[in-house]
């Protein structure tokens, strides 16, 4: 049975070296270890190889893309040039899935069939594409091509986080600031104000109101929102039909950025997959997989039955209903003078010019209007305070 273990050793200097590594026995475990220059100490089993591998980042997979590309270029084999890469990396947990790729290949597997075992960290695109390259002898073309696209993906993911975070930062600051004021300061101002004989305003009695539902279920009012979140991810997960619901949300709220992104990461790889020898068909299901939509899932599924039965791909897309004019003029030209590869290539240009200008222009939006709610939220406090007391003021004097 295929385990993991978490082991301590020694290699050839005298120094201990810890790490976790798989393997199919004890005797296989230090087989493997001998293999890396290692004599075991001790060991102990671990219980899930999720746990061990989770970590592995994209920067990771970028790095290891492009040194292979190097190493393959200047006419390294494979194996001695994963087995140069494992040495250079310090220990950590990528260092042992190089550990396990080497050990498999070692056993007779295929490249692509060592990756296979990582499900977690190479994709099925990512091994569909070192599948080809493996039977084509194109292996450091592939891996070029690899870094482009994971940097692309990279770069994309940190567009959409530097559109999150402030406005995330902001919210938090007005929740913090809604906190303070409705538990600590209005309560001390209501007392001044019980004093004033006057009627008091709408605007202060509402006020008074929600500092007093703040005072009480303060505690609800910070949960409900976590436990909200929580079954939401709960009915996504067990409900196919609310994650389609929610997907179809998506497309119709956010469907502007959120669409380009989804459809400039379909037609990159998309691109990528065709320009490698893959076929349309296996080209539309390996991309279904990572549109991370529902919607455009289903979409490309009755895309590939159109094929199927004899459509041609403009067609096919045009009966969705669900593609841009831009996608579907950029498949005609594609087919008619042959080269899909070129125009989904300039299809993904394209969107990712549009989604930094999007991300640029709501940035620009975001900042200006969440200042201006936390500014009404302070200005409606003041006046409900100072509201009353400008009154008795005036009917005094």
């Amino acid at each position: 049975m295929y385990q993991y273990f978490s082991y301590k050793a020694m290699d050839s200097a005298g120094r201990i070296v810890k790490g976790n590594l798989g393997a199919n026995s004890i005797e296989k475990l230090e087989a493997r270890l001998e293999h890396m220059g290692l004599d075991i100490i001790s060991y102990s089993p671990k219980k899930s190889r999720k746990s061990l591998f989770h970590q592995v980042s994209r920067r990771d997979l970028i790095s290891f893309c492009f040194q292979m590309e190097t190493l393959l270029r200047a006419g390294i084999p494979l194996l001695d040039g994963l087995i140069e890469l494992r040495d250079s990396l310090s220990q950590s947990r990528f260092r042992d899935v190089l550990a396990d790729i080497i050990e498999e290949l070692y056993g007779g597997a295929s490249f692509f069939e060592s990756l296979e075992a990582f499900p977690d960290i190479f994709d099925p695109i990512f091994i569909n594409l070192v599948t080809v390259g493996e039977q084509s002898g194109k292996l450091d073309t592939i891996f070029k091509h690899l870094v482009e696209k994971l940097k692309w993906q990279d770069e994309i993911l940190a567009k959409t986080k530097k559109l999150l975070i402030y406005p995330a930062i902001l919210l938090i600051t007005i929740i913090a600031l809604l906190f303070f004021l409705m538990i600590y300061l209005v309560p001390q101002l209501v007392v001044f104000i019980n004093d004033i004989n006057t009627e008091l305003p709408l605007q202060t009695r509402l006020l008074i109101y929600i500092s007093d539902i703040f005072q009480q279920y303060w505690h609800l009012i910070l949960i409900t929102p976590l436990l909200i979140i929580f079954v939401f991810k709960i009915a996504i997960k067990f409900s196919l039909r609310f994650s389609y619901l929610i997907d179809n949300l998506k497309l119709r709220i956010f469907g502007g950025i959120f669409k380009k992104i989804i459809l400039a990461r379909f037609a990159t790889f998309f691109a990528l997959l065709y320009s490698s020898g893959i076929s349309v068909l296996e080209c539309l299901e390996l991309c279904q997989k990572i549109t991370g939509n529902l919607v455009i899932e289903n979409a490309l599924d009755e895309v590939k039955i159109n094929i199927a039965e004899g459509l041609n791909m403009y067609e096919s897309f045009e009966t969705t209903g669900l593609f841009s004019p831009l996608t579907l003029a950029m498949l005609r030209i594609g087919e008619t003078t042959g080269e899909l590869d070129r125009a989904f290539l300039n299809l993904s240009y394209f969107y990712n010019r549009d989604i930094t200008e999007s991300i640029d222009k709501l940035q620009a939006l975001i900042e200006p209007v969440m200042t201006v709610v936390l500014g009404l939220l302070l200005a409606w406090v003041m006046f409900s305070i100072l509201g009353p007391i400008y009154d008795t003021i005036s009917i005094n004097s």
